[in-house]
C-alpha cells in the first residue's frame, strides 16, 4: 500500500468522473458516477473474489483506510471473511431493535406505499395504543402474552378499537419477520374476538340530530377551541367524511371558485374525484382555518404541531370524536353522536327542505346506481350547491336559536 495521495483523490472528486484507483495490496479508492467516494479493500478467500468496504472517503483518511486494510488482511490470513463478519455484525445490531424501531423502519419502507388515510390510521393507533405499552421491549423479545396485555388495556377504553391495534401491532411484527429480525409473529392465533367478545351489538344506530339538538350543539361548539368547532361545522355544513377533511390540503381548496376538491381514493371511498361546492358560511370557515393552520399544508392540522413544515400532521379523527364525547357529556338533552352521524344529520335535513333524493345522494358523492348511474352522468353542481345554501341557511338560524323563523323550502333543488 501506499500508491495514492491526498491530492490525487481531491483532483478526482473535483473532476466528477466514477474511478477506482488501487493504493496496493487490496486497498481501492472509489468514487461512482453519483459522487460517492469510498474506501474498499478487495480480497480473495476460498477461491472467490470478496470486498468490504472500510468507510467513506469524507470520513476515513488515507493513513486509517490502511490501517482498517491492514487488521482486516490479518484476519482473513486466518481464514475470517471479514466481509461477511461486518454483515453480521450488522443484522445483529438491527436484531436487537426495539418495537418502536421496528415500527419505525415499516412507517419509512412501506406506509409510503400505502393510501394516506391509512397512513394516518396506522400512525394514530401505534401512537396511541401501541408504543406506551411495547415500543421499549426488543421486538424478539416481544411474547403472545405482552400483546394480549396490551389489547386488554386497549379494549377497556373502546372494544370496537381491539381489532385495529391488533392490525396495526401484526402488520409491524411481519414486517420483522420479513427482515428476520423476529422468528415468530407474537400475534399469531390472537383473535380480537377473544380480548373483546363480539362487538357488532355494540354498533350504534346512526344519530339524526334534531332541531332542538343542533340548537343545544352549535352555541356551545366554541368552548372546545376555534379548530374543533369549524371542523364541526364544515363536516355538518358540507356532509363529507371526517377521513376526507382530516386528510385535506390547502391546494385542494381554490376560494376564488368556492370549491374545494376532493381526490378519488386514499380511504375516501370513492374512486372519482369529487368537488364539494363550499357555500359562503362554508368558505368562511375555511378561511378562518387558513389563518389558524399557520404554515401547516393541512386544512386541519394537528394542533401542537401546526407551525412550521418539520412534523406537519393532518388532526386525527379520533381527536374530533374525543372532542364531541366531552360535548355530548356536557349536554344532557343531546344524544351521544359521531362525526359519521354529522353527515346522516345533514341527509335527513337536506330531504326536509325540499331537496331531491339524487341531488341529496350527490351531496354525499354517493354512487346513483342502477340505470340512473349509466345515463345520468351530470354531477349537479349547481343544485348541490343552492342545497347546501339553503341547509347553511337553516344551521344559521339554528345557531341563533331562532324559533321563530320558517325556513323557505325548495322542490327544485
Amino acid at each position: 500500500m501506499g500508491k495514492l495521495t491526498d491530492v490525487q483523490i481531491r483532483h478526482w472528486i473535483k473532476a466528477r468522473q466514477p474511478v477506482a484507483k488501487s493504493d496496493g495490496d487490496g486497498l481501492t479508492f472509489t468514487l461512482s458516477a453519483g459522487g460517492t467516494a469510498v474506501w474498499v479493500l478487495r480480497y480473495r478467500l476460498g477461491g472467490k473474489q470478496r470486498e468490504l468496504t472500510l468507510g467513506r472517503w469524507q470520513d476515513t483518511s488515507i493513513k486509517e483506510a490502511r490501517k482498517l486494510a491492514t487488521d482486516a488482511r490479518a484476519k482473513i490470513q486466518q481464514g475470517i471473511d471479514v466481509a461477511r463478519e461486518k454483515q453480521q455484525a450488522k443484522h445483529g445490531a438491527i436484531s436487537a431493535w426495539t418495537f418502536k424501531q421496528l415500527a419505525s423502519d415499516y412507517e419509512a419502507k412501506v406506509l409510503p406505499g400505502l393510501a394516506k388515510a391509512t397512513g394516518v390510521a396506522f400512525k394514530h393507533k401505534l401512537s396511541a395504543y401501541v408504543l406506551p405499552q411495547i415500543g421499549r421491549i426488543a421486538a424478539k423479545d416481544v411474547t403472545g402474552a405482552d400483546v394480549v396485555r396490551l389489547l386488554d388495556k386497549v379494549a377497556e377504553k373502546s372494544a370496537k378499537l381491539v381489532k385495529g391495534v391488533l392490525g396495526v401491532t401484526n402488520l409491524v411484527f411481519s414486517h420483522g419477520i420479513s427482515k428476520k429480525i423476529i422468528d415468530a409473529n407474537p400475534c399469531a392465533g390472537i383473535k380480537a374476538s377473544a380480548v373483546a367478545g363480539s362487538t357488532k351489538d355494540q354498533e350504534p344506530a346512526r344519530v339524526m340530530l334534531s332541531d332542538a339538538e343542533l340548537r343545544a350543539i352549535l352555541p356551545a361548539l366554541h368552548l372546545y377551541g376555534q379548530i374543533y368547532k369549524l371542523t364541526v361545522l364544515i363536516l355538518l355544513s358540507t356532509s363529507v367524511r371526517i377521513g376526507a377533511l382530516v386528510l385535506a390540503e390547502w391546494d385542494q381548496v381554490d376560494f376564488e371558485k368556492r370549491e374545494w376538491l376532493i381526490p378519488a381514493g386514499e380511504g375516501r371511498k370513492s374512486t372519482k374525484d369529487f368537488i364539494v361546492p363550499l357555500t359562503e358560511a362554508v368558505a368562511g370557515y375555511f378561511t378562518e382555518l387558513k389563518e389558524l393552520a399557520g404554515k401547516s399544508r393541512f386544512v386541519v392540522p394537528i394542533q401542537k404541531r401546526r407551525n412550521g413544515a418539520e412534523g406537519d400532521a393532518p388532526m386525527s379523527a379520533a381527536g374530533v370524536n374525543h372532542m364531541l364525547n366531552r360535548l355530548c357529556e356536557s349536554l344532557p338533552k343531546v344524544r351521544k353522536f359521531s362525526p359519521h352521524d354529522l353527515r346522516s344529520t345533514c341527509r335527513s335535513h337536506l330531504a326536509s327542505l325540499g331537496v331531491s333524493v339524487i341531488v341529496a345522494e350527490r351531496c354525499l358523492n354517493h354512487a346513483l346506481g342502477g340505470l340512473v348511474a349509466v345515463y345520468d352522468q351530470h354531477d349537479y353542481l349547481d343544485e348541490r350547491r343552492r342545497a347546501l345554501e339553503l341547509w347553511s341557511a337553516k344551521l344559521a338560524t339554528l345557531e341563533i336559536a331562532a324559533d321563530n323563523v320558517v325556513m323557505i323550502t325548495s322542490k327544485s333543488a
